[in-house]
């Protein structure tokens, strides 16, 4: 279980300049171009997390970071943002509360995801 987690205090200290950047996108893009949420949500995602993903190749988990496992990842995570998005257009909920749900969720299934998946080591 100790493996598992391996990484993830750098995984969270980058994923504090992806929320940074994302969340100053998505403000941008609701408040700027009246974008929805659920929008607004996958496209700072996309931004940030093209960031966070080759800063974590890198320091996180050392591995070279390839297109596939890109996206992959962009895949995954960037539906997770459309719903989390698409759900809070729906609710209405207030946009601050889209971005910290997601936040919070991202840490998360975007860090298993990149340990358990994109980044595995050979004989996991």
């Amino acid at each position: 279980m100790t493996r598992l987690w391996k990484g993830f205090s750098s995984y969270t200290v980058i994923g504090v300049a992806n929320t940074v950047i994302h969340w100053q996108l998505f403000f941008v893009f609701r408040a700027a171009f009246e974008l929805s949420q659920a929008l607004s949500n996958f496209l700072a995602f996309c931004v940030a997390a093209s960031f966070s993903f080759y800063v974590n190749a890198l320091y996180t988990f050392a591995m070279p970071a390839s297109w596939l496992h890109y996206l992959l990842f962009m895949a995954c995570m960037g539906g997770l943002s459309l719903v989390v998005g698409g759900l809070a257009d729906r609710w209405r909920v207030p946009g601050i509360v889209t971005v910290v749900v997601f936040s919070l969720v991202s840490l998360v299934c975007g860090f298993l995801l990149s340990r358990c998946v994109v980044f595995r080591e050979r004989g996991q």
